[in-house]
């Protein structure tokens, strides 16, 4: 029987958004996997670059490594080779390697039972001379692969370029590949179509794929095999999986009363879809969950379950953990039922913002269940789409396409953006293109013109896009069950929320008072934001105009300019930029006025509590009673505060309070360690983010 595999991989979804299943997404790591031309790169560097040929003496860290340095020799000189003959010992295990040409020795006489002989094939062994033997010796203990004869003495024709690619040493489908033949041939695409498919998809011209038809052909027959005998097998360990992880989930649940899970079941009362999250999470959400970002972008290859995870940002710029959840497919209904469990996990609370990737059942089910949330597509889920995209049908112009599809992100008001867009779509001929008009179907979600404005909290970004990954990566490893894998988003998310920043010392640069002041108050990842701002607003002039309205320009440039409207008697300032309704930072120049008017520091309404030192050290509303502890724990709490806040004025004073403090703290810890356990009063000191 066959074995079923215990890989859990996921992969990024490849199906297009706009709807065609003929049409796929490449991602910029799938680029040496799939793809004809960096195969083509690769050999045509094979050819072009210095190689020292092997010589009796060459040493080896090992067999593998010199297998693999004459097969690149070969190729280059235009033949392939194979493994011949190994020595064991028990001592030394293998300690002889024979590698030869492909054309080496003589095709051995086959005979049938019956004695007669098979059907005369034409072999490609004619009995070659070309080698290279290694020896194993160990040297001050460590193993070493000696060549010991070595002869690059042909007795046949070698290669060209073109024709040593398609020995069988070398043709090889790539994963991204064999994917996407699957898909054609469950379509019912012939194998001829598939493969003219594939070249039609990588610009290629007929016959330069790094395979032939008949291993298409070969690799579909074969895999037909495995899916047949895995089929059942499959089911039966999905079906065991899921059951597992919800026994996980329900243990979870009993260890700690604030885990959250839920599921859905189908007819056949079956698992379909399971979401969870963690207490830790819940309570960040409290503070941090005006702006969340939900990644759709993986699904398991052996469960075919598509995984989602919501992210948020914190006070300090750290990627939290807000939960997951795993869907039996990508429909609308299942996305629906995906935010409605979010927003119960969440004790009823909606975003003010939802990022997401493009995705058009996704995009209809925010729509639904989050009527009042701004929806916005990041630019770097839309960017990697498009080389697929337009690269192949515009050819030599895709780069002049891409240089105007990039300033079409930058356009700040809605009726350029239209008009270039029409101008853009009329000169590259692209009235009838798909994706352009899936592009502009969702342009109030991506466009800077329509989502300007729109609370992101600085996680449009693409450092934030590669904390994202980052935490992904860390999920998703090769071998894994559904519980060990939920498991492994509990270890990374509890990592994420326990994640502690350190305490740092922050450089005044201006010597303006505001700068000073906003020291003070917002955390380092705030303040940074904040002190850039106000470095660039020394660059700007203001012109004041009649209505008290300020005209701020860059003084060397006279293209841009910007309404600055300031209101004395409400301390309120408004940019027509808008970033201080996009990120919470004041922007530079809105600061250029306040400054001009004589600010010496910034109205309070301008510190966002989300971006002040404090907020992750509030108490939670819901904690309104914290019995005979409450006094001592808020003097502990603004002695904290105000420790914080001066030991970051100076270097100084900050190494002096690291120091000092964790001294303090260890000797403290002790004496209290010795102290009596119980004296018969129970003390509730839970602390969490406030709202």
């Amino acid at each position: 029987m066959a074995s079923m595999p215990s890989k859990n991989i996921c992969i990024r979804r490849q199906q297009c958004p706009c709807g065609d299943w003929k049409c796929y997404i490449t991602y910029e790591g799938d680029a040496e996997e799939g793809s004809a031309a960096p195969e083509l790169v690769k050999a045509e560097k094979a050819s072009s670059g210095a190689m020292v040929t092997p010589y009796v003496g060459m040493v080896f860290k090992s067999d593998d490594d010199a297998f693999e340095y004459y097969g690149n020799f070969a190729r280059k000189n235009g033949f392939s080779i194979r493994k011949e003959r190994s020595r064991i010992s028990p001592q030394l295990g293998i300690y002889k390697r024979d590698f030869v040409c492909y054309r080496s020795g003589f095709a051995p006489v086959k005979k049938k039972p019956n004695g007669e002989h098979h059907r005369d094939r034409k072999s490609v062994r004619c009995g070659c001379d070309a080698k290279m033997y290694l020896s194993k010796e160990v040297v001050e203990g460590v193993s070493q692969w000696f060549v010991v004869q070595f002869s690059n003495v042909h007795n046949h024709e070698l290669l060209e370029d073109d024709q040593v690619r398609l020995l069988p040493a070398y043709r090889k489908i790539h994963e991204a590949d064999q994917e996407r033949i699957l898909l054609l041939s469950k379509a019912g695409f012939p194998i001829h179509r598939i493969v003219k498919m594939l070249e039609l998809e990588k610009g290629i011209q007929g016959g330069q794929l790094p395979f032939l038809e008949r291993d298409v052909r070969n690799f579909v027959q074969n895999r037909k095999k495995v899916v047949q005998e895995n089929e059942a097998l499959l089911s039966e360990k999905r079906e065991n999986d899921v059951l597992e992880l919800l026994e996980a989930c329900k243990a979870m649940k009993e260890a700690d009363d604030d885990f959250v899970y839920d599921f859905t079941v189908d007819a056949n009362d079956k698992v379909e879809n399971v979401a969870w999250s963690y207490s830790d999470s819940v309570n960040a959400n409290a503070m941090f969950g005006d702006v969340v970002y939900f990644d759709s972008s993986h699904r398991s290859v052996t469960y075919g379950l598509l995984f989602g995870v919501w992210f948020g940002i914190d006070s300090y710029g750290r990627t939290i953990f807000f939960g997951c959840v795993l869907l039996q497919d990508e429909t609308p209904q299942s996305f629906s039922w995906a935010l409605q469990t979010f927003v119960r996990f969440m004790r009823g609370r909606c975003p003010q913002t939802i990022l997401t990737d493009l995705d058009p059942g996704l995009r209809d089910a925010i729509r639904s269940e989050f009527p009042g949330t701004k929806h916005v597509i990041p630019h770097w889920n839309i960017l990697y789409k498009v080389p697929c995209w337009f690269s192949p049908p515009l050819g030599s112009r895709y780069t002049e396409f891409k240089s105007e599809f990039d300033a079409l992100f930058h356009i700040e008001n809605t009726e350029e953006f239209e008009h270039q867009w029409r101008q853009m779509i009329s000169l590259f001929e692209l009235g009838s293109d798909k994706h352009t008009d899936l592009l502009y179907s969702v342009r109030a979600s991506w466009a800077q013109a329509y989502v300007r404005g729109y609370f992101l909290a600085q996680m449009a970004t693409i450092a934030y896009s590669k904390s994202i990954d980052a935490f992904l990566k860390g999920i998703f490893t090769a071998h894994t069950c559904l519980r060990s894998f939920f498991e492994q988003v509990g270890i990374s998310a509890s990592f994420q929320h326990q994640a502690h920043q350190e305490t740092q010392y922050i450089h005044l640069k201006t010597c303006i008072p505001i700068e000073e002041h906003a020291r003070s108050i917002l955390t380092p990842f705030a303040f940074n934001a904040l002190q850039q701002e106000l470095l660039l607003a020394m660059q700007y002039a203001a012109s004041e105009m009649a209505n008290g309205s300020y005209i701020v320009r860059h003084f060397k440039s006279m293209d841009g300019e910007w309404l600055v409207i300031w209101l004395a008697e409400d301390d309120q300032i408004h940019c027509s930029c808008k970033e201080f309704e996009s990120s919470g930072i004041l922007c530079r120049h809105a600061l250029r006025v306040l400054v001009i008017k004589n600010y010496f520091q910034l109205p309070d309404k301008y510190f966002l509590g989300r971006w002040r030192r404090e907020c992750s050290l509030l108490v939670d509303d819901d904690q309104n009673n914290l019995g005979i502890g409450e006094e001592w724990f808020q003097e502990y709490q603004s002695l904290a505060e105000t420790l914080f806040q001066e030991s970051s004025i100076t270097k100084e004073r900050s190494d002096y309070v690291r120091k000092e403090l964790t001294k303090e703290l260890t000797r403290l810890l002790n004496e209290v360690r010795n102290l009596p356990e119980a004296d018969g009063v129970c003390m509730n000191t839970s602390v969490s983010p406030a709202n």
